[in-house]
């Protein structure tokens, strides 16, 4: 073919040196370079930032492990002086764990439970009713709790069941408050899910604890890790009987000891003072006896664990339970 079969193309000539047009491609080429440089810098900063991030995580796993570390120390420390658990219920709520007791002159079982959540303990009355009663047993039935025990004192009148003393459910007091008298004491809980309790002279005293729920009976046995005097009565009226005690330690875990015996007569069971001898040697903190003999109940995983001294159960106005 002849030239003529290929067009001659009119392309743009160079700029001319000094141009407006020659400042403009220096510019752009300026600016793809700025560009390239830019992108380079961020590529290394979103690098560095990755890693530094890497490493952050790394110091807050860290640091979140140690900060388990002490309670983890102190919980294995704790449940060894129980022994082994022989069975426990683990969830999102709560952790329980049973274990069995024998002293020299008694036998029992010890419930030790971490609560994780303010909807996995409260009190109940029986029947949900002030003057009802039901079994400790038939508390957590109805309620679905995977345990329950036995709380305060009670009175009988007209047929009825009554509570001893101040009690609180649901934060409100079920009857009026009533001030310590022949050393009775209120035990339960707070809004914070701790263990308080003592003795109160006025209702003001016990509202700053901000009480959640709780049920009164005697005596204290232990404050802030140190045995509380036993008033004379209750060293020998009765001596010996099966018992029901709710303790803390100092990472608020609480610990339930129910004690057998085959009756109320004083020969069978266990003395305050050797409750406070073993309650000293877990380890706790604060603990208060519950009401015992043939009140003494727990019901664990659908069943009851101790050998109520009555032959059976008996009908209570309050019981403890705990959910999973």
């Amino acid at each position: 073919m002849s030239d003529a079969a290929y067009p001659k193309l009119d392309l743009p000539a160079a700029p001319e040196p000094g141009s407006r047009t020659a400042e403009i491609a220096e510019g752009l080429d300026a600016g793809i370079g700025l560009a390239r440089e830019t992108n380079e810098s961020l590529r290394r900063e979103a690098e560095l930032y990755a890693q530094a991030s890497t490493a952050a995580k790394r110091l807050a796993d860290l640091a979140a492990a140690q900060v388990g570390k002490p309670y983890a120390i102190y919980d294995r420390r704790i449940t060894a002086r129980l022994g082994t658990p022989v069975e426990e219920i683990r969830s999102n709520r709560i952790t329980a764990q049973l274990f069995n007791i024998k002293a020299q002159n008694f036998s029992g079982y010890a419930l030790k439970v971490k609560l994780k959540s303010n909807q996995a303990m409260r009190m109940v009355l029986g029947q949900d009713e002030l003057g009802g009663a039901e079994t400790t047993l038939s508390a957590v039935q109805r309620y679905g709790a995977i345990a329950g025990v036995n709380a305060g004192g009670f009175w009988d009148s007209g047929g009825k069941r009554y509570p001893l003393g101040t009690t609180i459910v649901d934060g409100k007091y079920v009857t009026e408050f009533e001030p310590t008298y022949k050393d009775l004491f209120f035990a339960g809980l707070n809004d914070k899910m701790q263990l308080i309790g003592g003795k109160f002279e006025t209702r003001e005293e016990l509202d700053k604890l901000n009480p959640r729920f709780g049920a009164s009976f005697v005596p204290i046995l232990m404050k802030n890790g140190r045995a509380q005097p036993i008033p004379e009565k209750w060293r020998t009226s009765p001596r010996r009987a099966p018992r029901t005690v709710i303790a803390n330690y100092k990472d608020d875990q609480l610990l339930i000891l129910v004690v057998d015996g085959y009756d109320e007569k004083g020969g069978s069971g266990a003395t305050l003072e050797e409750l406070q001898i073993l309650l000293a040697r877990y380890g706790v903190k604060d603990a208060y006896n519950l009401d015992g003999g043939g009140s003494s109940s727990l019901v664990w995983n659908g069943r009851v664990i101790n050998k109520p001294s009555d032959g059976k159960l008996r009908k209570l106005p309050t019981h403890f339970l705990f959910f999973k």
